[in-house]
């Protein structure tokens, strides 16, 4: 445009902002924004949702959070979009009182958060290992009539996990189930760790066994802690299969899967095993 001699205007500058947010080029979404506020052009809401979404995806919560200061000090009203990806910002940056910061201004600005709002909201609180605060935002997003989805119970049955809080971890994953909805291999590794790390040895194998009959392949975080499970109940078998399992896969078993499935067989009284394990380590 500018070699043929025409001016740029807002329609250009949103256009060129919006390409570069689908493009994660958060850089250049600022930059454009920027030369559109020294070419005196009037910034509209739109060119403001996708420099924030463009920031959100960039992982730059700390851009994110001045764009919005930035439209509330040129009197341009943020809407739920560039809120939503605010929060999912701060919850990439683990900021996640900064994500409930912007969820309490939404309502302060007669804003209703929807469910990707929640759901960012959850996200960072599970990344910020505040399984209580997510808890509790689930518990909002229901009483605000809205639908969990399957990333909102993810993030809860991560955030259970992290807190060590098998049995809420199990009772996200029920609920899954009863909306009909298919729980992914995240899920089940999380609640099969959270059960692990309390004791609960039963609980993660019937999880592990839940997993494989829905034949959905295990991630490395699902085998590792169905090893672990095994050593604790003695389950020699189980931690064999599991562990030729991770060979099998694309995934190499680490020192520490060895020394579970090692255990598990050495507390069971299988020599033979046990030295087959420590001739393989």
């Amino acid at each position: 445009m500018c070699e043929v001699a025409l001016e740029p205007n807002v329609v250009s500058y949103n256009a060129g902002i919006s390409a570069c947010e689908n493009g994660g080029n958060w850089r250049l979404a600022l930059s454009m924004l920027s030369e559109l506020q020294e070419a005196a052009l009037e910034s509209v809401r739109i060119t403001y949702n996708a420099a924030v979404s463009a920031c959100e995806k960039g992982g730059r919560w700390q851009h994110a959070l001045s764009l919005l200061g930035e439209m509330r000090r040129v009197k341009l009203e943020a809407g739920a979009i560039s809120y939503d990806a605010g929060i999912s910002a701060c919850g990439k940056g683990v900021q996640w009182q900064q994500a409930l910061s912007l969820l309490g201004a939404m309502q302060g600005v007669t804003l209703e958060p929807d469910t990707i709002s929640y759901n960012g909201g959850i996200g960072a609180c599970e990344k910020g290992w505040q399984w209580q605060q997510a808890l509790l935002l689930l518990s909002e997003l229901r009483g605000a009539e809205l639908e969990p989805t399957v990333v909102s119970c993810n993030a809860g049955v991560s955030a259970c996990e992290k807190g060590r809080q098998w049995q809420r971890a199990l009772s996200l994953l029920g609920e899954l189930l009863q909306m009909h909805f298919e729980p992914q291999v995240v899920s089940y590794s999380a609640g099969i760790s959270a059960c692990e790390k309390c004791g609960q040895w039963q609980q993660a194998l019937s999880l592990l066994g839940r997993l494989l009959r829905a034949s959905i392949e295990l991630d490395f975080v699902g085998y590792s802690s169905g090893i672990r499970a095994c050593a604790e109940g003695r389950q020699w078998q189980h931690a064999l299969w599991l562990l030729g399992g991770l060979r099998r896969s694309a995934l190499e078993p680490d020192a520490s899967g060895y020394d579970d499935g090692i255990t598990a067989c050495e507390e069971s009284g299988r020599l033979q095993q046990t030295l087959s394990l420590l001739s393989e380590l």
